[in-house]
């Protein structure tokens, strides 16, 4: 594997590294991902997933090195409209917060591009195809962004501290980051090899089933460590999130026969297993980590 550092926003350095090593897979997941982050550093953010996308798009149509391109985005780039209703791909796009919107721009950036450079005429022209993948709240072992609700759970386990939380009710599509990485690659893997037929956009989430509050996630990891939490809710206007966000991923499961494989009590239990591993200081975490992806390969 060849790494390069660099910044999705500089045009020219996602020219130059396409041109040099002429992918012909490109998995664009570069972001600024958290929600109240946005709303601090909201220029960063716009900037980062619009003209990032921008760039990542313009290289490849470019350098014409690519096959198969898939953007990722977000499930919180619908637009919402206040009901119970899971989002499908032709929803309309928006999002009230920064970074909401600036997923909902991407998709449309994305789309704009498809119509305009990655149509079919010019697929027989170029074969280039292009969609754009949209996951639930993913969650595994090994993520320590800030604010992130998993994260501060176990930092408020591993440390015994209060957790401080903003909306114990909120009813989120949680699922395993391993249940929207196998979605991505299948869904790479159908652009390369039969192009146009799978461009456009694609919803990559759990069972409904999963749809849990984030309550029911705080009191059931509490229920796996045998260790009670104590937490709070903090008052934090003016961030807006909305009250219930799900997917409706039936076009996934028709059209590509992808399968979501975990329960969320599952998913949650590999999660945890993950961080007690961490937290006994006597595991090898790279093994730990590839055998949960050997592991998750079994069940495919």
């Amino acid at each position: 594997m060849t790494s390069i550092m660099g910044d999705i926003r500089d045009y020219s350095h996602v020219h130059d590294v396409c041109k040099k090593y002429k992918p012909e897979i490109v998995i664009h997941m570069a972001a600024q991902s958290l929600v109240k982050y946005s709303y601090i550093n909201p220029v960063e953010t716009f900037s980062t997933n619009i003209l990032g996308t921008v760039n990542i798009l313009e290289a490849a149509r470019k350098v014409g090195c690519a096959k198969s391109i898939v953007i990722v985005t977000s499930d919180k780039c619908y637009e919402n409209k206040f009901n119970q209703n899971d989002h499908i791909e032709s929803d309309a796009m928006g999002g009230q917060d920064p970074y909401s919107s600036s997923k909902g721009c991407a998709e449309l950036v994305t789309h704009s591009y498809i119509d305009s450079f990655f149509n079919q005429e010019q697929y027989d022209k170029q074969g280039i195809a292009v969609a754009s993948a949209r996951a639930g709240n993913v969650i595994g072992g090994g993520d320590w962004a800030k604010d992130r609700l998993i994260v501060d759970i176990v930092n408020a386990w591993m440390n015994s501290r209060p957790l401080i939380i903003r909306y114990p009710e909120a009813i989120r599509p949680w699922q395993h980051v391993l249940e929207a990485l196998s979605g991505y690659l299948l869904l790479a893997e159908k652009l390369f090899t039969d192009g146009m037929q799978y461009s456009g956009p694609w919803n990559f989430g759990p069972d409904n089933d999963n749809n849990k509050s984030v309550k029911w996630i705080i009191e059931n990891f509490s229920l796996i460590v045998n260790k009670h939490i104590d937490w709070s809710v903090v008052n934090t206007a003016p961030l807006y999130e909305s009250d219930y966000l799900a997917l409706n991923c039936k076009k996934a499961k028709q059209e590509l026969l992808w399968e979501s494989h975990l329960s969320l009590e599952k998913t949650l239990r590999w999660v945890v297993d993950w961080y007690v591993a961490l937290n006994e200081n006597s595991h090898d975490m790279k093994l730990i980590t590839i055998e949960q992806i050997k592991k998750y390969q079994e069940l495919l």
